[in-house]
Order: structure tokens, then sequence, then C-alpha cells
């Protein structure tokens, strides 16, 4: 009943931007905290961003700088604005959040994720 959709992705070369966009719909009370994640080939998923209800955000290292993200808490809509992209940032990015269909339901959901290639 909760569905996240991501977009923005595409090919680009090193040093271009990208802005991603996840925009959760259907049955939504509340969101909480909302995290960008990547999978490259071969490579576990890792947690690129996240960021809090209060707009408490995060960053791992290896994006700290280059990427921001950012919320629109009312059009449930998340953002990763990708700057200064390296042939590394190459991988499947998937947004998740926390959500509470309900005042008393909460559960974890993703995006079917949006590929993004960086080209050197």
């Amino acid at each position: 009943q909760v569905q996240l959709v991501e977009s923005g992705g595409g090919l680009v070369q090193a040093g271009e931007s990208l802005r991603l966009s996840c925009a959760a719909s259907g049955r939504i009370f509340s969101i909480g905290a909302m995290d960008w994640y990547r999978q490259a080939p071969g490579k576990q998923r890792e947690l690129v961003a996240s960021i809090t209800s209060d707009d408490t955000t995060n960053y791992a290292d290896s994006v700290k700088g280059r990427f921001t993200i950012s919320r629109d808490n009312a059009k449930n809509t998340m953002f990763l604005q990708m700057n200064s992209l390296k042939p590394e940032d190459t991988a499947v990015y998937y947004c998740a959040a926390d959500v509470r269909p309900t005042p008393i339901t909460r559960g974890r959901y993703w995006g079917q994720g949006t590929q993004v290639t960086v080209s050197s």
C-alpha cells in the first residue's frame, strides 16, 4: 500500500551531476527517516546518505562534500543531488523510508532502484 519510486538516474561523464528523486505514495500517515543506498556490481549494498524527519543528515565518507540529501515533506519526496560524479559512483541507487501507513503501524519500504552510470 506504500510505494517508493526512484527517478533521475542515467549515464553521465565523470565530473557531471545528477539529481535523484524518490516519491512515496499510497497510504501514508507519516514518514520518518529516509535513506539512499547504492549497490555496485559484485558489491554489498551500502548506505549513501540519510535524512531524518527534522532534516538531520548523514553521509558516507565517500560522498561527503559531493552529494546532498534533502526532502520535501509536503510532497513525500526525497532527493539526492550528486555533483562531481566519479566512475566509482556507478551503481543502482535505492531509496528506503520508515513509513507509518496509520498512527499505529510502521514499516520499512524500498524503491525498485535507478541505475547511475558514470563514465571516465
